[in-house]
């Protein structure tokens, strides 16, 4: 969840693993913001059709420019980041973004943006932010949001949790994360309540990579791996099951698609487009492209009540 500095996309594992297994990664794999490493085959939005009842909803102008310009931050694998060519973003959102300009008839520009930039700029630089952007009654101030994913925070093992690791007590563990993320401080407090019980203390692994992260999960330094729920998602993917999800999605929340104040219309057509998505099965099978099913919701809300 996009609470502190958002995570890098993770690099080609199948390379990492090669040079690192069984060993610590931190040493020389890593990420930049912009390895795309191997990402699963993107959506063709092209196999939607136009829907007349939902695009004669849009607004006049937005018609006249032809256009859906959306905003993101292609940091944050599998939802948004360079692909492998190194220029083009790829990712869950960006494929849901081409879908619902699909559905309205209308080409899709999306544009790399520095994360806290796009809200400030919807309704004028952009007409919607697609960013995993948690939905908060801060945000539903400032724009309007529509609901279309719901993620947390998850632990993950290897294959078949052969340490048979407790979910609900972790203590005594080594577990890796990825340095800067909500995990990151989470582990901390983690590492605290082992002490205040008397239990066996946390190892902390901490590296700049996620890709390190899950290389030293895959290769046995790491009992367990504490990250987004769908980067441990996309992970699972990644590493062809060598990993997978311990225990339930737990500190979730609803991530919405931003859209301005003053442009009711636009934000009720994309509403409609997203719900028609879901129903006609096209938005699972995008999550299910980048290993996200999980994630699904079932219906698209405008402006939902969170706290």
């Amino acid at each position: 969840m996009r609470r502190l500095p958002v995570l890098t996309a993770l690099t080609a594992l199948a390379a990492t693993f090669a040079l690192t297994a069984c060993t610590d990664a931190s040493s020389g794999a890593g990420s930049s913001p912009t390895d795309g490493g191997s990402s699963a085959a993107t959506f063709d939005p092209s196999s939607i059709a136009q829907d007349d009842v939902i695009a004669a909803m849009l607004p006049a102008d937005v018609v006249e420019a032809g256009t859906l310009t959306v905003g993101t931050n292609a940091t944050y694998a599998p939802a948004e980041f360079i692909g492998e060519d190194g220029k083009t973003i790829v990712g869950y959102d960006i494929d849901l973004a081409r879908a619902i300009g699909a559905v309205l008839g209308l080409d899709v520009e999306v544009a790399n943006a520095d994360f806290s930039s796009i809200i400030p700029a919807i309704g004028s630089k952009y007409d919607m932010g697609v960013s995993g952007l948690t939905i908060t009654p801060e945000r539903l101030a400032e724009v309007d949001m529509v609901s279309y994913f719901r993620a947390g925070e998850a632990f993950a093992v290897a294959k078949g949790n052969p340490k048979d690791v407790d979910p609900t007590d972790v203590c005594g563990l080594s577990i890796a994360v990825q340095t800067g993320t909500v995990e990151d401080e989470a582990l901390d407090g983690l590492m605290a309540d082992c002490e205040a019980a008397g239990k066996a203390e946390i190892t902390p692994l901490r590296y700049a990579s996620q890709a390190d992260v899950t290389t030293n999960l895959v290769g046995g330094k790491a009992d367990v791996m504490y990250a987004d729920s769908q980067v441990v998602a996309y992970a699972v993917t990644q590493t062809d099951g060598q990993i997978e999800q311990l225990g339930d999605i737990f500190a979730d929340s609803l991530h919405g698609i931003a859209l301005a104040k003053d442009d009711a219309a636009l934000a009720q057509a994309v509403q409609a487009a997203v719900q028609k998505l879901i129903d006609d099965g096209d938005y699972a099978a995008i999550l299910d492209t980048w290993g996200n099913g999980s994630g699904a919701v079932t219906t698209a809300e405008l402006n939902p009540v969170v706290s």
